[in-house]
């Protein structure tokens, strides 16, 4: 530009700073759906392969607050509701096969499907209360896993994370009293005396 022009320039910094559009709302809420894949990336309390998700999203949904509240409250109902009917499945088991005692046939067919939804009062629980994450046993992971179309489950994982859970078990060192570098597992492997 000439120097004869009234206008002044701008700063590239300000010019970047108008162009920013603010990404932080309360007025919404904005969901990312992921298809289901087998994990790599954590550690499940029981055996088996571990739950993650894909790379990518397959979807999108924004809500309103409101909206957001009533579907979590219909998500948390339903899945009050299945655990419900599990707790009263294996009440059911225990009384027939009197506390695990005795061996029941009957008691081995039963199924979720043989629990009725009469049975259940999930109208006069408070969900949010009552509501908390619980983990998955591992023939339910295999199921959902199978279910999203995992067709082959590695099993190298199963063991990757076995040997995990192990090292877990075996923390700090053998060390009473004073701690002898030469001979401590903590203080070999660089770390403070446990």
């Amino acid at each position: 530009p000439s120097l004869a022009s009234p206008t002044a320039a701008t700063s590239i910094l300000k010019r970047q700073k108008q162009l920013r559009r603010k990404s932080v709302r309360f007025d919404q809420v904005t969901v990312y759906y992921f298809a289901r894949r087998q994990g790599f990336t954590s550690v499940p309390s029981q055996g088996g392969s571990s739950l993650g998700m894909a790379q990518r999203h397959n979807s999108v949904r924004r809500y309103t607050l409101c909206e957001f509240a009533q579907e979590q409250e219909v998500n948390h109902r339903e899945i009050l509701r299945e655990h419900l009917k599990e707790e009263k499945l294996h009440a059911k088991k225990m009384k027939l096969t009197k506390n695990g005692t005795v061996e029941s046939e009957e008691a081995d067919g039963l199924t979720l499907e043989d629990v009725s939804d009469d049975d259940i009062d999930v109208e006069n629980v408070e969900v949010d209360d009552y509501f908390f994450l619980q983990p998955l046993p591992t023939k339910r992971r295999r199921a959902l896993l199978r279910a999203s179309g995992v067709h082959r489950i590695d099993a190298e994982e199963k063991q990757e994370l076995r040997a995990i859970r192990l090292s877990r078990e075996e923390c700090g060192c053998d060390c009473r009293l004073y701690c002898d570098p030469e001979a401590c597992a903590c203080s070999q492997a660089g770390i403070k005396c446990q």
